[in-house]
């Protein structure tokens, strides 16, 4: 997708993007976040909690996602970063995730992160795992069982890792 805009979330863009973040919470297929958190705590997971979290527009100023990007651990790790996307329903497979992830690689690094690694992507999201690898991510490790898909059940989740 050309000429998407990134601009810091605020509590606006909070807003709009909130039925976003409950149908993917709800769906039960990518985060292991509860399906039943509040906005509030929504809010504080997403846009206080981080480093940095990005509202994404498209041209016409539609917002089509999201994403944070904080510290993957404190002290002598908190060089690795972390980062969690999310993309609107219909502006999913236009290369949202993929703008945002090379967006947030840039931001890392400006901020001083070294790597960047991602904690448990459910081994189910092959579109997810497929878009990770070719840019550049390696899957360090796999935990078996790990989360419960809402329709197949346990299923596994990938460590991946990219140096910046």
């Amino acid at each position: 997708m050309s000429s998407l805009t990134f601009t810091p979330m605020n509590d606006d863009a909070f807003a709009l993007f909130w039925p976003t973040f409950q149908a993917i919470v709800a769906e039960q297929q990518t985060y292991a976040i509860d399906p039943d958190i509040s906005y509030q705590a929504a809010y504080t997971l997403w846009c206080e909690a981080p480093k940095a979290t990005f509202a994404v527009k498209d041209a016409s100023g539609e917002l089509v996602g999201s994403y944070y990007l904080k510290a993957n651990a404190a002290g002598p790790g908190d060089h690795v970063c972390n980062c969690g996307y999310m993309v609107t329903a219909a502006a999913r497979g236009k290369g949202v995730a993929r703008a945002m992830c090379e967006h947030s690689q840039q931001v890392a690094q400006t901020l001083g992160f070294k790597a960047m690694q991602f904690n448990a992507v459910v081994s189910t999201n092959e579109v997810a795992v497929a878009l990770w690898q070719r840019l550049g991510f390696n899957i360090v490790g796999t935990v078996p069982h790990a989360y419960r898909h809402a329709t197949l059940g346990p299923v596994d989740t990938h460590v991946m890792h990219k140096l910046l």
